[in-house]
């Protein structure tokens, strides 16, 4: 049999040859692509981190203050310590909320919030005293956590004092092996908080001789003893009824609020 001609091996070798030529001419423009959008992508890259760091667009050029009862917004600023005319986006805020808490105590919370393009908000929740301890001719602030916060020349209205006398009896020494100060101011912080709305404007002094040993001084010089803060709900109700049902009383006693009792006229 006889085999191909000239004429047809040419023709075989052009045909095996066609399709690689013509994936060749396929991939250059795939390929040009491929690298204009690199470049874009590179001109693009390289223009936001210009924009964002080195431009005088996105830089800091305010810093404005919310939320400030005692604290004046000049002291938080001053605290803060804002880099004016840094780029914004460097900013590092988790530090400026440190900054604030560790120079401010008063401050309770912070929120420290970007405003493009030339903005910093600080907001500030302060703390909120619930007692007072006098110390010399000052008074120290406690804010709801037992957390003493700030010491002011003049007590703020309607805060009860706090009067830490310990007892020194055995008992008493027992408990405060068990409860330190700080824990025992802490009960203390306990009892305001549960207080009803009309007995805690009317409460002066919160005094506490051990955990178990808290007892009230109102308006008008009417005790109670409280005991501990545990069940304070239930104590609450307790003196609330007990004082409709005994108006003219001077002492109330609700330590055990199952059996509350009152005394004097």
């Amino acid at each position: 049999m006889a085999g191909p001609t000239t004429a047809e091996r040419g023709e075989r070798q052009q045909e095996s040859s066609d399709p690689p030529l013509a994936r060749r001419r396929l991939r250059l423009p795939r390929l040009r692509t491929m690298i204009i959008l690199v470049v874009l992508l590179a001109l693009l890259g390289g223009g936001s981190i210009w924009l964002l760091y080195g431009s005088k667009w996105l830089r800091v050029e305010r810093v404005s203050v919310a939320g400030t009862r005692v604290l004046t917004p000049d002291q938080v600023l001053e605290a803060a310590d804002v880099p004016v005319g840094a780029p914004l986006i460097s900013v590092d805020t988790e530090v400026i909320e440190a900054r604030l808490r560790r120079k401010l105590p008063r401050i309770d919370e912070v929120d420290v919030v970007r405003s493009w393009p030339h903005g910093i908000g600080l907001k500030v929740v302060e703390r909120t005293p619930v007692l007072v301890v006098q110390k010399g001719g000052k008074f120290i602030e406690v804010d709801d956590e037992g957390v003493r916060f700030a010491t002011v020349s003049e007590a703020p209205k309607g805060v009860p004092a706090l009067e830490l006398t310990v007892s020194r009896s055995s008992s008493a020494a027992a408990s405060l092996r068990r409860f330190d100060d700080a824990r025992l101011v802490r009960e203390a912080v306990r009892v305001a908080d549960a207080l009803p709305d009309g007995i805690a404007r009317g409460t002066q002094v919160v005094k506490v001789r051990s955990y178990d040993d808290i007892s009230l001084v109102l308006t008008g010089g009417t005790t109670v003893a409280w005991g501990s803060g545990e069940k304070g709900a239930a104590k609450a109700r307790a003196l609330t009824a007990l004082m409709k049902a005994s108006p003219d009383a001077r002492h109330f006693d609700v330590s055990v609020p199952t059996a509350p009792a009152s005394s004097g006229s």
